[in-house]
């Protein structure tokens, strides 16, 4: 967990830094370098002691001699002189939606405002509006993102808790003790977002299980250890449970602790029409207390008179009813994706070749993968020339592998009316098209609806990326009738993607569901920015499972030819094309 520890102290000088109104790509650069580390699979002592750090991007002399004070004495000089210049709570402004770096310090140096609690009530007092830049949508918009913070906090985010899980996982599961060990709870079901972590351990012996537990690195703080539950507090101020219950109470202890609290509900109010008690113990049958099942969830279920919900399904949305008419869906399974349909190289802001990325997904096992790079008008948008340029790089390293096809294919931006920032001559070049919003997303839902159906009466579209615009904890969905966007997208053959970066998660699974039941296809793409962003399918996968989805709701589940006659489907043909 080092390298996590370098990129946040990187991240933390960049914040300072830009608080204190330093240039801009200076700050950019501590960012990028963070990025960078967080991406390495290689520990960053091991970098430090090899004198290699000058082969991580980004990483110059000055960073690399911040790095190594770092990971020699655990502080860095320069950022506990920042830290004496800026209040730390002026830091958590940052996370405030629309709260840039220069707002932070100008409130702070005007008006002496310190803490969130202050800025709130400023705001709402009207006292920001007469700050030079600022103006009552200003403030109104500052308080909108305080109450979009104050939502998520307390969570992390999906992956952060799969790693500290599954490194938790890992070194209990090497105690002879622990004959069992489950993740239960929120991560479980894969909610986008995580209060706080359960683990489960089946043991008839469970003093070293806790032990072991209490005394691992990272833990912060322990907050309580006993023979049947210990809690920590971990890395993010994420709070760990970890459980023992003894193996022939098993399933009973994962389905109670799984959830949600809803599902949980309506299960024992079934039980009670059965004459049954269920618990974390067992199902009983009363009054006689007898066990009738515990040691697995199936039996739970199948004690119930239901078939086995997958963790995913269980928040009450029909998923019981289903059961009972043993009609529960074959969900889609991370192998059965087969290809990934939204990756970034370093022609735009990703940091891998084409070949590196094509290499790391033929280890995956996928048949397939789609670079699609970004348009102009971003910053970091690839210029039609150079698009064209790597079509036909794409075309030769195909000549020559054999594992993998490299589909063509390009994130195109849709422009503020609707149109796409590409003409169709150079669209129609591409396999892949897939069409986003990245700017102007404060129209109204009416406005964003026509915006977005414009862009998919493009015959060249093939998906729409990340469909509402929201990053998780950071920027709310555009307001959009997606209703309207589902009906179309099933009627046009146009894929809705459900972009599996964790920021993201985009669709979110109710919207998931609503194209199952419209018919509208899904593409899950990683938007992988590196080789291991491409690890983010998974969390896709998590919110197809929660949207119902099964392998045919999916496009990338089908194999090459079936994927490729999907996207020319809607394309004119040549003839019409040259008529």
């Amino acid at each position: 967990m080092r390298n996590d520890k370098v990129a946040e102290m990187l991240e933390e000088l960049g914040d300072l830094k830009e608080i204190l109104g330093e240039n801009p790509f200076k700050v950019r650069a501590y960012r990028r370098a963070a990025e960078a580390i967080r991406r390495l699979t290689t520990p960053i002592e091991e970098m430090v002691e090899q004198n290699k750090l000058s082969e991580i991007d980004g990483v110059g002399e000055s960073l690399a001699a911040k790095i190594t004070e770092f990971i020699r004495t655990g502080k860095v000089r320069e950022l506990e002189e920042l830290r004496g210049k800026v209040p730390p709570s002026l830091r958590a402004f940052l996370d405030i939606p629309d709260m840039g770096p220069r707002t932070a310090w100008l409130v702070y140096e005007r008006l002496g405002i310190t803490t969130i609690e202050e800025l709130e009530r400023a705001a709402r007092e009207g006292r920001l509006r007469h700050l030079p830049g600022m103006g009552p949508k200003k403030e109104e918009n500052i308080i909108r993102g305080i109450q979009l913070l104050k939502t998520t906090a307390q969570r992390v985010r999906l992956d952060i808790a799969w790693k500290i899980a599954d490194y938790i996982i890992g070194e209990l599961v090497l105690l002879p003790q622990a004959k069992l060990i489950l993740p239960a709870g929120s991560l479980r079901r894969m909610k986008e977002t995580i209060g706080d972590v359960d683990i489960l351990v089946a043991t008839n012996d469970s003093e070293p299980v806790m032990d072991k537990f209490v005394s691992l690195d990272g833990v912060r703080d322990v907050l309580a250890k006993g023979t049947t539950k210990s809690s920590v507090l971990f890395e993010h101020g994420l709070q760990v449970d970890v459980r023992a219950v003894h193996p022939e109470s098993f399933g009973a202890a994962a389905q109670y602790f799984t959830g949600s609290k809803d599902h949980n509900i309506s299960l024992r109010e079934r039980g009670i029409k059965l004459g049954l008690k269920i618990n974390e113990y067992g199902v009983f049958r009363e009054p006689t207390d007898e066990k009738i099942a515990g040691e697995t969830e199936e039996g739970v279920y199948e004690a119930l008179g239901l078939l086995w919900i997958p963790p995913e399904m269980r928040e009450n949305r029909g998923e019981i009813e289903a059961a009972e008419r043993r009609a529960i869906p074959s969900l889609i399974e991370l192998d059965d994706i087969r290809g990934d349909l939204h990756i970034h190289s370093n022609w735009s802001d990703g940091s891998e070749t084409i070949e590196a990325l094509a290499k790391a997904a033929v280890e995956i096992g996928y048949e397939y993968i789609a670079i699609t790079d970004h348009s102009p008008p971003l910053g970091w948008g690839v210029k039609p020339e150079d698009l064209r340029r790597q079509i036909t790089q794409i075309r030769k390293l195909n000549e020559h592998l054999n594992d993998i096809l490299i589909l063509t294919g390009v994130e195109v931006d849709i422009l503020h009316d609707g149109t796409l920032a590409l003409d169709d001559e150079l669209l129609s070049e591409f396999d892949v098209v897939i069409a986003s919003i990245h700017s102007q997303m404060k129209m109204s839902a009416q406005k964003m609806t026509e915006r977005i159906l414009r862009a998919m009466e493009n015959p060249y579209v093939n998906i729409i990326g990340h469909p509402t615009g929201r990053l998780i904890g950071q920027r709310e969905p555009y307001e959009v009738d997606m209703e309207a966007i589902v009906k179309r997208a099933a009627s046009e053959g146009i894929a809705l993607e459900i972009n599996a970066s964790p920021e993201r998660l985009d669709l979110k699974d109710e919207h998931a569901r609503m194209c199952k039941d419209y018919g509208a296809p899904i593409a899950i793409g990683t938007d992988a920015h590196a080789i291991v962003h491409l690890e983010f399918m998974k969390y896709g996968v998590g919110t197809a499972r929660r949207g119902w989805l099964e392998p045919s709701d999916v496009i990338n589940t089908k194999p090459v030819k079936a994927v490729r006659e999907f996207l020319i489907q809607r394309r004119p043909s040549r003839r019409s094309r040259k008529g």
